[in-house]
């Protein structure tokens, strides 16, 4: 008599199939998606088999063992988010197909993933920045001059409120003109903030809109124009631009991005004992939770140095 009871695993393999084809199908999941949900079904598969157990007669316990196995094998907490995500979803389509009475995924918990730490670039190497942007003006000739001037004016402002790149590449020439020590920025949600700007920034600005003026003329809508299909320089080509310069200075291009310059701005202002809530202001956070993943930063540069400076820390 054949078996077809829930650990009956000789179906296993044609039920991963059929969520596949589902995924592929129904909900247009790429060909790499494909391949990743069929490599965790797989594990998934065979470690249920070693425990005389399969896909279909899975339970709350199973899952639970096999997330234990992945956090004693050392793997990342998002592989193991990614390879729950996956039994998730093979579960809801195997009940919701009528192909099992329950989902054995539906109380199992999430993985806590820790926030990682933002990438940080040191006083030393914006000034750096700086000036292989100023070098680059310098030497430019004819329409390089304004690019050169962009640039400096990009970074100066970024660098100076610490906006979001998309609220930065996007900003109108009406916005920026206003010739005060303030600049509005609309960001998410279509919130507007008015953050501070410095001298240094305010006359890069400046000097800036007079180039555009010269080159484009009045009336220009963009702060950045391009022929690009929104009117204005998009995130992405600034970031190649800023990584070109970030190699004439002599940095690690990989690791120099807007959103770096961005965590630059806000770990630089605590660091100097600006208010936690000020900050959260010049950043646009709907939270200050998501602010003081900085003050984290500046805690670790603190255990650091003490570990590294301290007497009574030094080990013997």
């Amino acid at each position: 008599m054949k078996n077809s009871g829930p650990n009956d695993t000789r179906g296993d393999g044609r039920l991963a199939e059929r969520f596949l084809e589902m995924m592929a199908a129904e909900r247009g999941a790429a060909k790499n998606t494909i391949a990743a949900y069929g490599r965790d079904l797989e594990d998934y598969r065979v470690f249920l088999q070693a425990r005389n157990g399969s896909l279909k007669g899975a339970t709350p316990g199973h899952i639970r063992e096999y997330l234990a196995a992945i956090e004693a094998k050392k793997m990342a907490r998002s592989t193991a988010a990614r390879k729950l995500s996956s039994i998730r979803q093979f579960h809801r389509f195997l009940l919701g197909d009528g192909l099992s009475q329950e989902n054995p995924a539906i109380s199992i918990e999430s993985p806590r993933l820790g926030r990682p730490l933002p990438k940080l670039i040191s006083e030393n190497n914006v000034a750096l920045l700086l000036a292989a942007a100023r070098i680059r003006t310098e030497q430019a000739k004819g329409k390089s001059v304004l690019k050169g001037r962009r640039m400096i004016c990009l970074l100066e402002l970024l660098y100076a409120t610490g906006m979001r790149v998309s609220e930065l590449v996007s900003l109108s020439v009406r916005a920026a003109a206003t010739g005060g020590d303030f600049i509005a920025i609309k960001g998410k949600g279509g919130r507007e903030r008015l953050v501070p700007l410095s001298s240094t920034a305010r006359r890069a600005l400046d000097d800036y809109l007079r180039q555009l003026a010269e080159v484009a003329g009045v009336g220009a809508k963009w702060l950045f124009p391009s022929f690009g299909a929104g009117g204005h320089l998009t995130r992405q080509h600034f970031a190649l631009e800023l990584k070109a310069v970030a190699l004439e200075a002599g940095l690690d291009g990989k690791r120099i991005s807007p959103h770096v310059l961005r965590h630059g701005f806000a770990s630089h202002l605590l660091a100097g004992g600006a208010d936690l809530r000020a900050v959260q202001q010049m950043l646009g956070h709907a939270d200050i939770s998501t602010t003081q993943i900085y003050t984290h930063v500046q805690q670790d540069r603190l255990r650091a140095a003490v570990e590294s400076h301290h007497p009574l820390a030094k080990k013997s």
